[in-house]
């Protein structure tokens, strides 16, 4: 008995009328039937739209069937799913474009980006490269403050003067003009400075000239003028030094700044007249050399010829003991033409380089006589077991220079009255006197 197929029967059941079916097409397939080629987007668009509408109806009655949902509480999860769906898919596609659109503008912007000079990264949209940025940004300007700041530092402006030079080849001497400073710092609380100059020739500093102080001013006229014997074979070898001080008479006379005329350099056979900026002050070597300084007052009454002398102290002196200190006290000598006429010395101070006296100390010196005197005053470092070490001196009186010169006359100009002032240490010209035989 032959068996009949499900189509055969189906053919049947139709009626017996027999349709063409294409070759190796499968049967549980939907055919779409032929058409025109504007149509066929269309029909192929609405099947698929059907199977999706088909699908999800078969899905809601499924989970509604197990579930027990209500038809409304599927909508709302469903329309949540879709908005989150969406989220994510904008997120997605911002971030992917974005990227690459900070990108493009950090290459045409030399990777600069939006956060300024640190460029974009992945990082971008969460705000790190931007931070990295700022930080960097604010590092660069650190340094670019520190380096205006020493810039600054390093041109400090000081004033500058103007000097004159002129050298005699046939008296073998030096004529040296201080003519004028300009824009000098003020030193002074008040803003101004009392400015003198000094002048030396390096490296033996024997001979030192002072121009007068000019009072209140940071622009001082002095068109003062010295001469310096200095044999020509010896010039060359020979520096100029124009030192620039603010005068105080109660502390210690601070030094502006100072230049330096290497005489070997120049053309003396012509009068050089110049401007040149004043450099800093010597650096702590040079004050290593220092021998310390020394305040004291004199105070003359002419109707008795009573000269009068007050040690009062002494700071930063020359360590002269193998630990570190010395062992100070001064001693002062009434001079008249290179002769002693009186010695007096105050106590010892032990151990210290900055000794306290306020001492005084007089001297019988007639009126006619005082013109014609002057004083030494040297610090010495006691010694027990051997000779006295000098440690520095000054020498004050008519005969005198520079600050000691000054000072003595403002006595002279202020009788009965004590002027003090402080000096600074010079050193002992002969070897032989920096020895003292005497003890204390």
């Amino acid at each position: 008995m032959v068996r009949r197929s499900d189509d055969e029967e189906e053919y049947e059941e139709k009626g017996g009328e027999e349709e063409e079916m294409p070759m190796n097409f499968p049967q549980d397939k939907t055919i779409i039937p032929p058409s025109t080629p504007g149509t066929t987007k269309e029909s192929i668009k609405d099947v698929v739209v059907n199977k999706a509408f088909h699908l999800k109806d078969t899905v809601k009655a499924k989970v509604m069937e197990e579930t027990g949902m209500p038809e409304w509480t599927f909508v709302i999860l469903s329309i949540l799913f879709l908005l989150i769906f969406l989220g994510c898919a904008f997120f997605l596609v911002r971030k992917i474009f974005g990227k690459k659109r900070h990108g493009e503008k950090n290459k045409q912007k030399g990777l600069k980006g939006f956060f300024g000079k640190g460029g974009a990264d992945t990082k971008d949209t969460m705000g790190v490269t931007g931070l990295t940025a700022d930080l960097e940004n604010l590092e660069e300007n650190m340094e670019q403050n520190e380096k205006e700041q020493a810039e600054e530092k390093e041109d400090v402006k000081l004033g500058r003067i103007q000097y004159k030079l002129d050298y005699d080849f046939q008296a073998n001497q030096l004529s040296i003009t201080v003519i004028q400073a300009e824009e000098l710092p003020g030193m002074d609380m008040s803003g101004t400075s009392d400015p003198y100059v000094k002048v030396y020739l390096l490296p033996e500093k024997k001979k030192k000239f002072e121009t007068k102080v000019h009072r209140k001013t940071l622009n001082p006229v002095f068109n003062e003028t010295f001469i310096f014997k200095v044999p020509f074979n010896e010039i060359t070898s020979k520096t100029l030094v124009f030192a620039v001080y603010d005068f105080d008479r109660f502390s210690k006379h601070d030094q502006i700044g100072q230049v330096l005329i290497p005489l070997g350099k120049i053309d003396l056979g012509k009068v050089i007249e110049e401007w040149k900026d004043i450099a800093p002050p010597p650096d702590d070597k040079e004050a290593e050399k220092a021998l310390g300084d020394i305040c004291f007052s004199l105070r003359y009454v002419p109707t008795a010829g009573k000269l009068t002398v007050v040690i009062l102290e002494a700071k930063n002196l020359k360590k002269m003991d193998v630990g570190g200190l010395s062992d100070p006290y001064v001693k002062i000598v009434l001079m008249q033409g290179g002769k002693r006429l009186k010695k007096k010395k105050t106590s010892i101070k032990k151990c210290t380089l900055n000794p306290y006296y306020n001492e005084s100390f007089s001297f019988e010196v007639p009126f006619e006589q005082i013109q014609k005197v002057g004083l030494m005053i040297t610090i010495m470092d006691y010694d027990k077991l051997g000779s006295n070490d000098a440690i520095g001196r000054v020498l004050v009186g008519c005969n005198g220079t520079g600050a000691e010169l000054r000072h003595w006359m403002d006595m002279l100009a202020s009788p009965r009255r004590p002027i003090a002032q402080w000096h600074t240490l010079q050193p002992l010209e002969e070897e032989g006197e920096k020895k003292e035989g005497d003890k204390k």
